[in-house]
């Protein structure tokens, strides 16, 4: 496991503290509709972090190409009807682009700069000229306003329930699932940022925002240059 990840309950859990049999009963949200109207149709997409299709099966249904990347092999093996690679994302250079590039799951608030900096520069380098790369930030309060709640309709709570100071401006979040048969639990780091601080780190990567896609500044549409 890495240091500051662990996760527990069943089934097998990635270096990250990630569940796979947690991540493959989540619910679909709002992302893959936020994602489309951001993008042409059919757009050939690379999305960073895939883990089991949770967003790539609805893009795949919705007409898009997708490739779908993930460290994890246990991940990808639920992925169906898009092209995967098992790969760490701030090392993946395919020699290719895309239309879009997708950074969902609050990746862009990695604990490690290092981190942060080599996803970014992932994201630039496969985004095709006039493309753009979507991001997804956590929201205001996603550190603070803890513990709290949410009951999905899919039947089971997920409770963020701290997120403690370890350093260097980074936090040790603590996440609960709940589902009536079974629970699982993440620790991970994460790196709050502010808009600024955001922006910043995108313009490090030669990236900037183009716009932000919803009014709690969630997701992110960026473009080169």
């Amino acid at each position: 496991m890495r240091q500051g990840y662990e996760g527990t309950g069943p089934g097998a859990i990635t270096p990250d503290g990630c569940a796979v049999e947690l991540y493959a009963r989540l619910s679909v949200r709002d992302e893959p509709d936020i994602i489309a109207a951001a993008v042409p149709a059919g757009a050939n997409l690379l999305e960073l972090g895939s883990g089991v299709g949770r967003m790539t099966h609805p893009l795949l249904e919705r007409g898009f190409t997708v490739t779908a990347v993930d460290e994890s092999a246990e991940m990808l093996e639920r992925v169906q009807g898009a092209r995967t690679i098992c790969s760490p994302i701030e090392e993946l250079d395919l020699g290719e682009t895309f239309d879009a590039v997708l950074l969902a799951s609050f990746l862009v608030h990695a604990g490690d700069v290092e981190v942060r900096r080599g996803l970014l520069r992932t994201c630039a380098r496969h985004v095709a000229d006039g493309g753009c790369v979507l991001i997804q930030r956590e929201g205001e309060g996603y550190h603070t306003d803890l513990p709290r709640e949410r009951v999905d309709p899919g039947g089971y709570t997920v409770r963020m329930l701290s997120a403690q100071p370890v350093g260097d401006g980074v936090n040790s979040v603590h996440a609960e699932y709940v589902f009536p048969d079974a629970v699982w639990t993440q620790t991970f780091l994460a790196r709050p940022l502010t808009k600024e601080q955001f922006e910043e780190a995108l313009a490090e990567a030669g990236l900037k925002v183009d716009r932000y896609l919803t009014e709690d500044r969630t997701w992110v549409r960026a473009v080169t240059g």
